[in-house]
């Protein structure tokens, strides 16, 4: 191997794309943010190595179970990077974590992020974590530490991606899920905010390459810009969620994500069940329609993708329906009864069945 030449500089950290002083200054910017993410069972603050979170609060629980989830935003991200919007990303960031957590019944507790750039620019660092701290505290969990990571060479130096993982606490004995369904029991429908945060490969190549759309288009239909509409944040219905285990009976939850609706709500049906939920009990948001028309996208493509106005289900006793709805109304959760839970014959194979059409 040949030696440097004389007087040639040595090779740095920030010669090779990496720049350190950019990350503390990102770490600075972002501290104010995550103070307003915590909760009375976090120790300490940022610059730790681990977040630390006081486990004695659970000695309250006779049997208390952890659960843990972990997600990312997907291609949306790509929708911040062109638009130069960072600071909603992160709400659809916790809501995709914190949503899988309370489907068993956990309370969110805390979560940790991950961030992964091409080059650190500290204010859109910053941008990012704020939407996941504010995020946070729309979940009542605490965000209790992450990671910046710089990758010059892998990412371009626009480029980004975000993770994150929660963990949640649930009293063993009032774990929701499969095995509490009933024959006769509600489908209870929470209304999704948009799209949220699945299928925007699809959407992307149908709005974009297909129809040949701008972010910056104004759609009449949807009363802002494409863009605008892309990046809506996707709701977080955990407190929501814990708030009607409080006020009725809840048997089990189904966050709406990549899937959709039937194959989602699938996931706790139990074996000789069978969930029927009418489509003209609602009528999906006028994105969902533009994207169908945009690109010819059949319905069932359209079903097994998106939420089609469904982000979160509730399956609860039949007599319970006007309590639930009224407690989802209560706190601003537009919701309606969508389907009934009845018994699996051979007419109904599958788990679930979408009947009707969509109210227009």
């Amino acid at each position: 191997m040949s030696e440097p030449s004389q007087g040639a500089a040595g090779s740095t950290y920030a010669s090779a794309g990496v720049d350190i002083e950019a990350g503390d200054r990102a770490v600075e910017l972002m501290k104010e943010w995550v103070k307003k993410a915590t909760r009375p069972e976090v120790v300490g603050g940022l610059g730790g190595f681990a977040g630390l979170f006081d486990a004695s609060a659970l000695k309250r629980y006779e049997r208390p179970l952890l659960a843990s989830a972990t997600d990312g935003v997907g291609t949306k991200v790509d929708l911040a990077r062109r638009m130069g919007v960072y600071d909603t990303i992160g709400r659809d960031l916790v809501g995709m974590v914190v949503d899988d957590l309370v489907v068993c019944g956990a309370e969110p507790l805390f979560m940790t992020d991950y961030i992964c750039v091409g080059k650190v620019y500290p204010e859109r660092v910053a941008a990012i974590v704020k939407g996941i701290a504010e995020g946070c505290a729309l979940a009542g969990c605490a965000l209790v530490g992450g990671e910046t990571a710089e990758h010059p060479g892998l990412l371009g130096t626009d480029e980004f991606d975000v993770a994150g993982a929660g963990t949640g606490v649930v009293e063993a004995d009032r774990v929701l899920g499969a095995d509490r369904i009933r024959t006769g029991d509600a489908v209870i429908a929470m209304e999704s905010s948009g799209l949220h945060s699945n299928g925007y490969s699809l959407v992307r190549h149908v709005l974009f390459d297909r129809a040949g759309w701008s972010l910056d288009r104004e759609v009449p239909e949807l009363g802002r810009t494409l863009g605008e509409e892309l990046l809506e944040p996707t709701r977080i219905y955990s407190l929501d969620c814990l708030a009607l285990t409080r006020t009725t009976e809840v048997h089990a939850f189904s966050h709406i994500t990549g899937g959709g609706l039937a194959n989602n709500l699938a996931r706790v049906i139990p074996d000789g069940l069978h969930a029927v939920v009418d489509r003209s009990t609602w009528t999906p948001g006028p994105v969902f329609g533009l994207v169908k028309a945009a690109g010819s996208v059949e319905r069932a493509e359209l079903e097994k993708t998106l939420n089609m106005g469904v982000g979160m289900i509730a399956v609860v006793p039949g007599e319970s329906v006007d309590v639930a709805l009224a407690t989802l109304a209560d706190r601003g959760v537009d919701a309606w009864a969508s389907g009934e839970i009845v018994e699996r014959t051979t007419e109904h194979a599958e788990a679930v069945s979408l009947i009707g059409d969509y109210a227009s």
